[in-house]
């Protein structure tokens, strides 16, 4: 999905609405983060008066409007998805996205039918830059880490997934645009587009 400059909107008319001004220490901090530990830290660092509850609950009302009506596939997305299927090549779709906003964007792209799994981060207990976390997805899958290919934007998920031994894929994002050439770095493969990865 072209979801990261939605979590910015939605970070912005929060910290807005509450007060606050976002900071660069904090962007570091929650672009890496879970939904339950972004809402701990936004919590301490802002000093809120809301609990974790409520502030996760909030950023979900925020953003449920984008992923239910107006998110976006990435170009090449969708004719990755049925190359992949019509090579018989199984499926897993692992995201540190709410479960309630992820089902609202697969719903709205018809997407459910492509993945064997659907797994959130949160549900197993570990960030995404924990090299633990893609250990126990591959173990969730049941497959060796090395018989796994991540395809993913952010370059925090791509080292620490390729530091647990999986194959990686990084793919460019505007929103990590000053750490690309450090992503090349850490992915097996980089792309511009999925679209490089449909074959014609």
């Amino acid at each position: 999905l072209n979801s990261n400059d939605l979590w910015v909107e939605v970070d912005l008319e929060f910290l807005a609405r509450h007060g606050c001004q976002v900071t660069r220490e904090y962007e570091e901090v929650v672009t890496k983060a879970t939904f339950p530990a972004a809402a701990a830290y936004t919590r301490a660092y802002y000093h809120l008066d809301l609990t974790e509850e409520e502030i996760m609950g909030e950023w979900e009302d925020l953003a449920a409007h984008h992923y239910r009506d107006l998110v976006e596939l990435k170009p090449g997305a969708r004719a990755l998805l049925e190359q992949c299927r019509s090579r018989g090549e199984e499926m897993a779709l692992f995201t540190a996205c709410r479960p309630r906003l992820c089902r609202l964007a697969l719903a709205r792209h018809q997407l459910e039918g492509y993945f064997s799994h659907v797994v959130f981060a949160e549900e197993l207990g570990l960030e995404k830059h924990d090299p633990r976390c893609f250990q126990a997805l591959s173990h969730t899958l049941g497959v060796e880490p090395g018989e796994c290919t991540l395809l993913d934007d952010s370059p925090f998920n791509c080292a620490t997934a390729r530091k647990a031994g999986m194959h990686v894929i990084g793919v460019y994002d505007p929103c990590y645009a000053g750490r690309w050439e450090g992503m090349q770095d850490s992915c097996h493969r980089f792309v511009h587009s999925l679209e490089e990865l449909v074959e014609r």
